[in-house]
Parts: C-alpha cells; structure tokens; sequence
C-alpha cells in the first residue's frame, strides 16, 4: 500500500484478479467468497488465528527477499500462540521449478545463464510421479468448497481485544497516485461496510480514470486468453519471441500473460504443459515446432532462471551495493540506501542527484519527453497502459543506462515497479542488470539505436503516431526524427519541434521537443564510462564500493539527496573508444545478445586489471535444452 511502488494500473489489475477470484468461489459454495483483511499479514494474523480458531494456516511460499521475512515473522509468532496450529507452506507456485531448488542444485550459487538454469531444473524431482526435470502438473481443480464460519463468528467489530493496527503512511512511495482523502481503506479490518470486501481504488484514494490499462486481471480472462493461443496451434508451436514485433499493439506481438503468472490467475505450470501438449500434437503431425530457448517454454525457464538468482542473493538482488553477482559502474543518480528492509528493498527511496543534466535526462525519459519518437511513444504505452513489449523494454532500458543518459539501472528498475501490470522483483531487476551490462551480459558496446532499431521494426512509425498523437500527420521520412522536418512541414502537418517538452501547444499547432542530446556523443560517452568502469573489475560486494572509496577514484560528487529534485553537472571522460557515424551503424538488433557469464564473479575485486573484454564464450546455444519434455 505505501512502500511497494504500484502505479493504478497494477493496482487495478490486482483488484480485478482478486474480484474474479472470489466470484470464482462463490460459483462453488454460494455461502463462499474471498475475505480481504486490512491490516499488515504479521500484525492481523496472530490475531485472526486466535480470534477464529484457526487450525491449519496455510500459505504458498515465496522466495522475495521481503516475502521471505515476512512469512517467516509470520510463522514464529502463531508458534508462538501454542494452540497447535498447523502451519503448511505449499510449494513454489508462480514458477516452474523452486527457486531455492535450482539453487541447490547449482553448487548453492544464483543461476546466471540459461545452461545452468536447464541442468539445475534436470535434477529436480516433480514429486507426482513424473520425470526428473519436469515442472511438477496442475492440481485439479475443486468442486466444492465446506461451509465458510458465520457472520457472527466472522465479526471482529465487537471483540475489544482485537485491536486494529493502522501501518504508518509515511513514506507514501504511491503519495502522487491518491488523488484525495482515502475513504475507508483502513477504517476497520473488515473494511468501511465490515463486510471483508475486496478493496476499491477510491477506498485507497485512487481516482479510477488514472487506471487508464487496457489490460484486464483475473482467472477467467487469463484462461480465455491462453485459449486463444493454444486453440492457434501455429502461432504456439513456431512462436519465437525475438521474431516478435516491439511496434505491434491492438493486438501486441506476444501473450500478455506476464501478468497473470505474476498474480497467480494462470498457473505457470499450466502454461508450460499446454504448450507440450501443442508440441506433441505438432511433433506427430510431422510439423517443426519453434527451438528454445525463443520458444513458450524457453521464455519460462529464462524467468525461472531470474528466480534462482534472486533466491541466492535476497535483499543484495535487487540492487548495486553488496550484491556480488553486479558489476560496480558508477552511474548518475546512484541510489540512497537503508540498514533495514523499506518495503521490498534496502534502498530507502532517494537518490543522490550528482548531476544535474542526468537529473533532468532520467526526468524526461520517465515522462516520454526525451524528443526520440521511438522512445517516449514506449514510455507513454507503459505509463498508460501498463505494459511493453519486451524490446521495447529493451529500447527505453539501454537508452536509459549504458546507451544515453548514463543514469542508475536502479532509477529505472523504480519506474518499471511503478507502472508494470506484470512486475515482479526478480525478472524487473535481473532485466535491468542484463540491459544495463552490470550482469548476466557484459557486451556494453552494443546499444539499441532510438531510431534505427524502432525504423526496423515499424518504419511507417504506427507506434509512435498512436503513443505520440502529436505526430501522427508526419511523414514517414520523418517521423523518426521530426526535428530534421522542415519548419514549414511541422507546421503543415500540425506539429513544431522546440523545446523540451514543457511548452504547450496550440489547438492548431501541437509542441514536441527537440532531442534532448545527441544520441552518436552520448553513445561514445557511454563506452567511455563502461570501458572505465569495467577495467575496474569492481563487483557490489567489493569493499571499495561497501566504504565509498569508489568515489574518489572516479571522481565522484555527491549532490542533493531527491526523490523528486536536481543539481549537478555533467563530468566528461579522457578515454576514448570508436565513434559511429550515424544512428544506422547500430540499429540494436543484436543489442543483448551474446556471452553469458558461467562463473561466479569474485568476492573481491583486484586492485588493478587490464583492459575489459567480454566473455570468452558464445552464448550457449540450447537447442534442444527442453526435448525432455516436449514429448507427447
């Protein structure tokens, strides 16, 4: 509610997950429904289990960093009761295989790469009599649910020792969302009507029209929708997501079911043996089914492998500092950090704004005004619609970090927290080190163009003229980079170049800015910085970035501690690598493909390196890494 960021999008989609879930219970007890308590799990459920006589707690387990902590909280202190409680944590539920298992079987240590996720996944027994390796199947699903306790007994109002724990508000990192008063959110632990009702938007002070999404949460529209799919066998059984279009909307390239195995309202599971089911239909037709790891089941395991990770480093995941598996780089606007948990991490929610250029670079790239078409008709999708499709996640990303601003992952990784329907810690991160080259991929020469890579996929620039009405009327030479447009056919076609995105615009005359620098100078900046950061060798852990001593040796300036605010300037850079002569030369589209890391990074850095260099090795190739099960 306060220190998760969640923008009113996922706020929605969760609303609208849990709305479907307890309509889906009262389909098979009339009497049943879905009891929403309204209070922090560690505080309330002591007391429930007292106050209703619970015998069995049950919960699914969850290898977050705060979900970890919490749960375990959780279970020390209904032990603590000594009623004789059973607690009973279920097994992993949103990913193929536990966390904590593909860790065990990787020697202890955070799957990194794809071949290490697929031989952890190998020695896994399902535990319903399948094979080793596979994901373990579907429960049925119940037809029946017993006889829910009675409104009297269910009524808290009347117990004076039930005292209602209200969790403090500040810091309100969803303060800019609540656009009023929050009319009854905490009124009582039942709810204002005391009727255990799912929440509302307005009850947390959220102004629906803000849930502006598209995208609709719940089980009967992720079923629907994974009918659609697999009733096209030919789309599933030769999708390849690196084939898909980033410029494709209406409808997009891919499932969008990302969020749904997110929420828990499609099973991930079930996903994957649809899909088998599809491949040995194919298979015995006689028909090639997609290679992994682009295909359905390899896009699960890539998620799982991101999970394994996560489950290994706890709090370290999710950000630079302690975390051994990320390469130190001294980015703009590195992130404040707390001694204890705040919400799901230990950043405290500011940032040090040691340039004030970055400051309003990072600003404009969050708010789609960065004057690249390709780049803010993306950030405005994501914004008002919650999702992008994975390259353009890629786009905004590498724009954002090693291929533009030089601004923190972590920056990013906040505003994708913010506005994703489908974020989850550990795929939001681990994505945000991957683009970032801090881990999983270290080729930092390798950049998405703004411009050449959105021209490949879309060069009538569809996207842009639907996220970017401003310049629907351009022509499509131009729609790229209208500022190269002449004055007179901006104005023509309803639309002038100037500014920097603040200036208003006229009925007749819209505004757009002017790019906010030049992309081909702050590219070469940017290898410079990587190059020198990486000769480094500095991992998170490394003493020198844990006491701050980093700072002197790239000539580091602490400013102004924000979360909203600027300062700063801009430093430059001796060294040089090779320039490019146009944004054409690197259009992105092997932007994030290469090496993968096998080993574990040091736990401590050497005082001295040499030059940086990739991996030595290509990124394995996985043909054939899930044939084990996609036999029929």
């Amino acid at each position: 509610m306060y220190r998760a960021r969640v923008g009113p999008n996922r706020w929605k989609f969760l609303l609208e997950s849990q709305a479907c879930l307890s309509e889906s219970l009262t389909e098979l007890n009339p009497r049943q429904k879905l009891n929403v308590v309204r209070e922090s799990p560690e505080s309330v459920i002591p007391k429930l289990v007292r106050r209703w006589k619970v015998d069995v707690l049950v919960f699914e387990k969850d290898t977050d960093a705060y979900a970890r902590g919490r749960d375990e909280e959780v279970k020390r202190l209904v032990e603590e009761l000594r009623l004789g409680v059973e607690v009973v944590v279920c097994g992993h539920g949103r990913t193929l295989f536990d966390p904590d298992e593909l860790v065990r079987c990787n020697g202890g240590q955070p799957t990194m790469t794809m071949s290490q996720t697929v031989k952890a996944s190998a020695q896994i027994d399902p535990g319903d009599g399948g094979k080793k390796g596979d994901p373990r199947r579907c429960v049925p699903t119940p037809v029946g649910l017993p006889e829910p306790l009675s409104a009297e007994e269910m009524d808290l109002s009347g117990d004076p020792g039930f005292q209602h724990e209200v969790p403090e508000r500040a810091p309100d990192f969803n303060q800019e969302h609540r656009s009023g008063k929050q009319e009854g959110h905490y009124e009582s632990v039942a709810g204002p009507k005391n009727d255990f009702a799912v929440v509302t938007l307005e009850e947390m002070g959220i102004d629906p029209k803000l849930a502006m999404s598209p995208h609709k949460g719940g089980e009967k529209e992720a079923l629907r929708l994974l009918k659609t799919y697999i009733d096209n066998e030919e789309y599933t059984g030769t999708f390849e997501k690196p084939k898909s279009s980033p410029a494709d909307f209406g409808p997009q390239s891919t499932t969008l079911l990302s969020p749904h195995h997110h929420f828990g309202t499609l099973s991930v599971r079930k996903f994957w043996w649809d899909v088998q089911e599809v491949f040995g239909k194919r298979k015995k037709a006689g028909k090639q089914n997609a290679p992994p790891p682009a295909n359905f089941p390899g896009q699960l395991l890539f998620r799982d492998m991101y999970f394994g990770a996560q489950a290994a480093l706890g709090y370290a995941f999710a950000q630079t500092r302690g975390n051994k598996i990320a390469r130190f780089i001294p980015w703009h606007l590195q992130s404040n950090h707390s001694d204890t948990p705040v919400g799901e991490h230990l950043l405290d929610g500011t940032y040090n704004v040691d340039d004030e250029q970055a400051e309003v670079y990072f600003r404009r790239w969050k708010e789609g005004r960065t004057g690249f078409p390709w780049i803010d008709a993306l950030m405005r999708q994501l914004k008002y619609e919650g999702w992008i499709h994975h390259l353009g996640r890629h786009s905004v990303a590498c724009f954002l970090t090693r291929g533009g601003c030089y601004v923190s992952w972590e920056r990013g990784a906040e505003v994708f927290e913010e506005w994703l329907v489908d974020h989850e810690t550990a795929c939001n991160v681990g994505n945000w080190m991957w683009l970032s080259c801090t881990a999983f991929f270290s080729q930092f020469s390798r950049m998405y163009s703004p411009v050449a890579f959105g021209k490949k996929w879309d060069p009538e620039g569809h996207l842009i003229r639907n996220y970017v009405p401003e310049l629907k009327n351009f022509d499509s030479k131009y729609i790229y980079e209208p500022h190269k447009a002449p004055i007179a056919d901006q104005k023509r076609w309803g639309c002038q170049i100037v500014g920097d995105g603040t200036e208003k615009g006229t009925e007749d005359l819209a505004k757009y800015p002017k790019p906010m620098f030049d992309f081909n100078e702050k590219r070469q900046f940017c290898l410079d910085k990587m190059k020198e950061a990486y000769d480094a060798h500095m991992y998170g852990n490394d003493e020198r970035v844990m006491n701050g001593e980093w700072k002197k040796m790239f000539n580091y300036v602490d400013g102004k501690t924000t979360m909203d605010e600027t300062g700063g300037l801009l430093s430059g850079t001796k060294k040089r690598m090779r320039t490019l002569d146009d944004h054409e030369y690197d259009d992105g589209e092997h932007a994030d493909v290469g090496d993968q890391i096998d080993e574990e990074p040091p736990r401590k850095a050497a005082k001295s390196s040499g030059t940086a260099k990739g991996s030595k090795g290509a990124q394995t190739k996985l043909d054939g890494m899930v044939t084990r099960s996609t036999k029929s």
